[in-house]
């Protein structure tokens, strides 16, 4: 696996423990966003895109969190038993939407992303620098490649 292109984008100073999101390509064919950089309590590390898991209402079929207590189409109360617990004893409430299969593949991936965290962190004390941006991914240049083929 070679990460072709690490983008971090900085978050401002916050309360919370999220300090950036970042994007990587993979091979030069494959962009995985929405990565995230948490500062957590032994330090940096990185959370692969994910969703929120839902169920649906008995009642009414209509899309619920994991937490709620009442719908939130029908108003009809929700059993607080009906998400199994995981093997922790806690209820999973998020699901990874992309992620690396194997251990060695999640670090070798956490540890660049931490590093061009670190990077881009030390460039943006410099005078004049200017954030990355997401916006311009090469889709055009893609398209263009994908032409003159």
């Amino acid at each position: 696996m070679n990460l072709s292109e690490i983008r971090v984008r900085l978050l401002g100073r916050q309360r919370d423990k999220l300090r950036a999101f970042a994007s990587i390509t993979i091979d030069g064919t494959l962009v995985v966003r929405d990565i995230k950089v948490i500062d957590g309590p032994k330090g940096l590390f990185v959370a692969m895109p994910s969703r929120r898991l839902q169920d649906r209402c008995p009642s009414c079929a209509g899309r619920n969190h994991l937490r709620a207590r009442y719908c939130n189409d029908c108003g009809t109360r929700l059993e607080e038993s009906r998400v199994a617990a995981d093997a922790t004893g806690r209820t999973r409430l998020y699901a990874d939407v992309a992620h690396p299969i194997h251990q060695e593949a999640r670090d070798t991936v956490a540890a660049a992303i931490v590093e061009a965290f670190e990077a881009e962190l030390i460039r943006s004390k410099e005078e004049g620098y200017r954030a990355v941006t997401f916006d311009d991914l090469d889709y055009e240049a893609h398209d263009s490649e994908m032409d003159a083929d």
